[in-house]
């Protein structure tokens, strides 16, 4: 009964337009959560303090009566391509279009109530890189894909162009095996990255990973080393995935018109972005995961882009 219901929540997932399914036992955390503790303890977290929340650590902290996880992904990828012309900046393909949150959480709250309305008793939490639980480590043991070199969740369907979202529940569901490792000897997301963020395979140091600063570092100005080797990179930063020979080999267009690009976000001109006032950065932003960027840090990512690139705006 328990696998007829389980496949039975699986097709449901996918009618929702969900692209990946998979499903985990809510078991001990006890090995991720001592990488997690490592990986705290060496300060890689940067100034996002809240990586160390309690909860992260045992995922029953969450949701008191929780027996599985069922994890789904999101296909973003749009064959666009990002401009090499000096005078643009650069957006990581996430942000291009819609806020993913957004639209992930209609579907997980859809899926949710659909759950809840099964069975009496049903209980679920849902999150969307919105919760203080570890997305990648649940979706690996669901089996939807593996956590590779760069820290990244890879699908053999996808490559790592996927969002992530998840629901606690209390009900006891047919677990999925826990994918198994495709990287192999690989290494071009470590030889690639130019801050040399990814300290060793699996490990990312966000004290030198350029998508950090330009996203979540709220200080005035950017560290050196970093502002040297941001190459218009203003928002994010796609180099670690861009060559991932899985991506390279299996991203696929996006069936989500929500997540294809907004006309300003594939090329914005550095000279535009270097000069955001708030008024127009409420105007441009809008309903975009982009937001989190203040227009401050907008002005200084783009200033610093602007000068390392040796580019003249008018005043």
């Amino acid at each position: 009964m328990m696998v007829i219901f389980t496949e039975k929540i699986k097709e449901k997932a996918i009618s929702l337009g969900f692209h990946k399914v998979g499903i985990a036992s809510a078991t001990s955390q006890e090995k991720s959560s001592k990488y997690l503790a490592e990986w705290l303890n060496l300060g890689y977290h940067a100034e996002m303090a809240w990586m160390n929340n309690p909860k992260r650590f045992e995922i029953k902290q969450s949701l008191t009566e929780v027996e599985s996880v069922i994890c789904v992904a999101l296909n973003y990828y749009t064959p666009h391509q990002h401009s090499e012309n000096p005078e643009d900046g650069k957006i990581s393909r996430y942000g291009w279009g819609r806020d993913y949150h957004k639209i992930m959480h209609k579907k997980l709250k859809t899926f949710s109530r659909w759950l809840e309305e099964q069975q009496e008793g049903v209980k679920t939490k849902y999150y969307a890189d919105t919760g203080p639980i570890q997305d990648k480590v649940w979706a690996s043991q669901s089996g939807l894909g593996w956590i590779a070199k760069n820290g990244n969740l890879i699908t053999r369907e996808y490559g790592s162009w996927v969002f992530l979202g998840e629901i606690l529940t209390n009900l006891k569901l047919s677990p999925d095996q826990p994918h198994t490792n495709h990287c192999g000897t690989c290494t071009r997301c470590l030889d690639a990255c130019p801050t040399q963020a990814i300290v060793k395979p699996f490990v990312v140091d966000a004290n030198k990973c350029i998508a950090y600063h330009t996203i979540e570092n709220r200080a005035e100005t950017l560290p050196e080393n970093i502002t040297v080797n941001l190459n218009n990179w203003i928002a994010g930063c796609d180099i670690c995935q861009d060559v991932c020979p899985w991506n390279q080999r299996f991203a696929k267009e996006t069936d989500i018109a929500d997540f294809q690009p907004y006309p300003d976000n594939i090329a914005p001109k550095l000279t535009d972005l270097a000069q955001l006032s708030p008024e127009d950065w409420d105007n441009r932003f809008r309903g975009s995961a982009l937001r989190r960027i203040k227009p401050y840090m907008w002005r200084r990512n783009a200033n610093s882009a602007k000068n390392n690139a040796k580019i003249t705006i008018d005043n």
